[in-house]
């Protein structure tokens, strides 16, 4: 009876076994096709230990200074349907575990979160660390389908300057992994009412609010979608390594448009922290400093 005692447990811990090596029954599986294993972590140093003189060489890039916009636009810029940089100077400041906060609300299918991660994981990498970051694609149904980016969710951040809140919505698939464009992406995680409130008044759209990626910066700065001319056009065809080398080579394409907005997102959160660390709020960030709009 022992030794059978012992038999079945052998059999029940191999069976989980190789459903955690498979990914069986696990979120992540469904949601990342990308490199994994040893590619898997080379990609995430490549991507969150950006060189800083590969950033600073980029500067803005191609980033256009018309997405830049005081508080008093909006409104008016967001029922236009088109992206936008605010600098907003919220009252209280949003802040967590006595922190600067940096809110973020998107959601896996969306193309034009995917973009936008790359740039966010290039700027918040120089203020703290990341763990548990998983690959991920946009939706296959969508616009520019399987837009190659990461998943916030189940990630974790620590840093002692900022607090960063990520809120992904939505999964790349359908709930119960249906094909059929009607049926809803299964839900992930849901806004709390504190922060539906922040994209309801800085996100107010036609009405209806709630356009994504949506990132609050300490309730001074506010960015709605992906920082023009730059988009999920400029991704399309590539896997993450491709889209990892083309950000270390600050002529590229990408990175004249991946590298600038982190470096604008950068700076805004330079703005928060006094420019601290040093190692983040280069000269060439803090003269980007200067462009932001004064609100």
């Amino acid at each position: 009876m022992a030794s059978g005692s012992i038999l079945v447990v052998v059999i029940v811990v191999v069976v989980f076994v190789l459903i955690k090596v498979n990914g069986g029954g696990g979120k992540a599986a469904a949601g990342s096709n990308g490199p994994t294993g040893a590619a898997h972590a080379n990609l995430v140093n490549n991507v969150t230990r950006m060189p800083a003189n590969v950033l600073d060489g980029v500067g803005g890039g191609n980033i256009s200074s018309s997405n830049f916009i005081p508080a008093s636009k909006v409104s008016s810029t967001s029922a236009s349907g088109s992206s936008y940089f605010a600098t907003v100077n919220g009252s209280p400041p949003l802040t967590s575990e006595g922190k600067p906060e940096m809110l973020y609300i998107g959601a896996e299918y969306c193309p034009f979160c995917a973009v936008e991660r790359w740039s966010m994981i290039m700027a918040l990498s120089r203020f703290g660390t990341f763990s548990d970051l998983n690959t991920s694609h946009s939706s296959s149904t969508d616009s520019f389908p399987n837009t190659p980016t990461w998943t916030f969710y189940g990630s974790h951040y620590t840093s002692k300057y900022l607090s960063f809140v990520p809120v992904e919505e939505e999964a790349n698939y359908r709930q119960g992994n249906s094909s059929n464009q009607n049926v809803p992406y299964a839900t992930l995680q849901t806004p709390t009412s504190a922060e539906q409130a922040l994209i309801t008044k800085w996100d107010p759209g036609t009405g209806q609010g709630g356009a994504i990626p949506f990132i609050d910066i300490g309730n001074k700065y506010v960015q709605v979608g992906d920082l023009s001319p730059f988009g999920p056009q400029d991704l399309q065809g590539k896997n993450w390594n491709q889209v990892a080398a083309a950000l270390a080579q600050p002529s590229s394409a990408i990175a004249q448009g991946a590298d600038g907005a982190a470096n604008y997102l950068t700076a805004a959160i330079c703005k928060l922290t006094n420019d601290q660390p040093a190692s983040a709020c280069t000269p060439v960030v803090k003269s980007l400093e200067t462009k932001l709009s004064n609100g």
